[in-house]
């Protein structure tokens, strides 16, 4: 069952149908006495009020109160204290989010921050020195390449200087051979270039990976340049052999001889004992990659408590970073300042509130809708808002959530359902307002009393069939309706009578039960089912 916009018309309406009561109840004892039982018709027809069949709109409604809210708020807090320096914003202030709100008295923090950072500087010095020596011992690769041959292993002493192995990079071969000085300025660094060998005359590709400025003349008095190209070697060039090269339409103007990339001997550091080899020979090593280690007494302690200290020392300075960002107060959200309760000069203690700011943007209302008018509300649906505080004026808002988290209380469940207010004019958070959600609504339809249908769906219709019922009023008989949208005055009815028909109903019966309908009282009046007399008579 649907309910009264607001209780106010309810109790103008109970109103009205007491006045009514009244009047009929002394109209009856003023008949029966004046005329003493003056005919079935005189006395039936005081107790009912008449109506003509029409057309006309019907809108349905629900209607909830609540409060006005912000869109968001947020209670400004500090874990810092001292004396603020400046707030330079005061109430109903506009701030954007990450505008600056209070400035508190840092000297202590700033001092202590200088501090820490002194002392990572100190403790990344000291680990850099750790991590020198650490080098000293593990002997690392001077290059890429692989290791042709090692010459130590675990628990030699080596000295200074000594060698430990040798490397060779022999997956990259280069050439280098001359070109003609006017050819060789065609070509740059990054061309593709073909290499061919002399001994087998197989062309490989290469690239180009320098161009000599300087020119050299040979036999013939040949100007020339020497340009290098690299080869990814496919394993069966070796070192020395023959190759020429070509760059587009370019030829060299003679051979040159294929060498490995790179070749190195590695040596001992310092003086020591071998504790560890972690490469053997053929091994393939990248530059820089551990190949042996040579133990040197404390290093490694020495490591380990540099980079503890570093660690602690980076740790407080991160903390005191962050302290010291707490003594500037920023606003989190864009809003309006509502409440200030500190100002320049005063002294601020550790998790004291600030200031309160509200997003005013839109406004927004949580309404209590009873389960068992939920189903007629959806996202989307607008709402008709009014308040007391603001009279005369009417806002429109639009519901935005429909929670399915309800809340049950002495057996009854109600559901929230919030109502954004995009333009609330003069409407101001806290706010207590009315709001109206239409659920149906039809026009230009046939509709009659909503109180006029009784239980069992029928009507008092004049020209009716009345069965001998002699205590229905002459010429008045029940017929069955189908009733549709109603709005609690009227009723919508969709078959069982048509426009112009004359109907009889009394305002203290009860309504039938059907989809939509509204009762005038709020709810079901006592009375008795369908077609007998006055006690079983039409619904309210």
């Amino acid at each position: 069952m649907e309910k009264w916009k607001n209780r106010w018309k309810k109790l103008k309406k109970k109103k009205l149908i007491a006045v009514l009561l009244v009047i009929v109840i002394l109209a009856a004892v003023w008949r029966s006495c004046a005329g003493g039982g003056g005919g079935r018709a005189a006395a039936a027809d005081s107790q009912y009020l008449s109506a003509t069949v029409d057309r006309g709109d019907i809108t349905s409604s629900l209607s909830a109160s609540g409060t006005l809210e912000p869109a968001d708020s947020y209670t400004v807090t500090t874990l810092s204290s001292g004396e603020i320096l400046a707030a330079d914003f005061e109430e109903g202030d506009q701030v954007t989010e990450g505008a600056v709100l209070y400035q508190i008295d840092s000297s202590d923090a700033s001092t202590n921050l200088e501090k820490a950072q002194l002392a990572l500087d100190q403790a990344q010095r000291s680990y850099e020195r750790a991590l020198e020596s650490q080098a000293d011992q593990d002997v690392k690769a001077p290059t890429a390449g692989t290791v042709m041959d090692v010459l130590v292993e675990s628990g030699d002493e080596v000295a200074a200087g000594e060698t430990l192995a040798e490397i060779q990079d022999r997956d990259t071969v280069s050439v280098e051979v001359p070109f003609l000085a006017d050819d060789a300025r065609q070509i740059s660094v990054g061309q593709s270039a073909g290499v061919t060998l002399d001994s087998t005359f197989e062309t490989l590709s290469g690239t180009v990976t320098k161009v000599s400025g300087a020119d050299q003349v040979l036999s013939g008095s040949r100007i020339v340049r020497m340009v290098t190209v690299e080869v990814q070697n496919p394993g069966a060039i070796t070192e020395g052999s023959a190759a020429t090269v070509t760059v587009g339409d370019l030829t060299c103007a003679g051979s040159g001889a294929v060498s490995y990339k790179a070749s190195s001997t590695v040596t001992a550091p310092a003086a020591g004992t071998v504790t560890a080899v972690y490469v053997g020979e053929g091994s393939k090593v990248s530059k820089n990659q551990a190949l042996l280690h040579i133990d040197s007494d404390t290093v490694e302690d020495q490591v380990d408590s540099a980079y503890r200290s570093l660690r602690e020392a980076e740790i407080s300075l991160e903390n005191q970073s962050d302290n010291l960002e707490d003594y500037t107060i920023t606003s989190p959200i864009d809003g309006t300042i509502v409440e200030k309760n500190y100002k320049a000069g005063d002294t601020l203690e550790s998790g004291k509130t600030l200031c309160t700011i509200y997003d005013l943007s839109y406004l927004t209302v949580t309404l209590t809708i009873d389960e068992l008018d939920i189903s007629q509300l959806a996202v989307g649906q607008e709402v008709t808002i009014t308040a007391e505080a603001v009279e005369g004026q009417t806002f429109q808002g639009i519901i935005t959530n429909v929670s399915v988290k309800g809340t049950t209380s002495n057996g009854a469940t109600t559901y929230p359902v919030t109502v954004r207010v995009d333009d609330p004019g003069d409407l101001w958070p806290g706010m207590n307002v009315d709001c109206v959600i239409i659920t149906q609504q039809v026009t230009d339809v046939l509709r009659i009393p909503a109180a006029a249908v009784n239980r069992s769906g029928q009507v008092l219709v004049k020209g009716a069939e009345n069965g001998g019922d002699e205590s229905l009023p002459e010429g008045y008989g029940y017929r069955e309706v189908t009733i549709g949208t109603s709005d609690g005055d009227y009723a919508q009815v969709l078959s069982g009578l048509e426009e112009g028909d004359e109907i009889l109903y009394t305002p203290a019966a009860s309504s039938s039960d059907f989809s939509g309908m509204q009762v005038m009282m709020g709810e079901p009046m006592p009375g008795g089912g369908g077609g007998g007399g006055p006690a079983g008579g039409p619904g309210m």
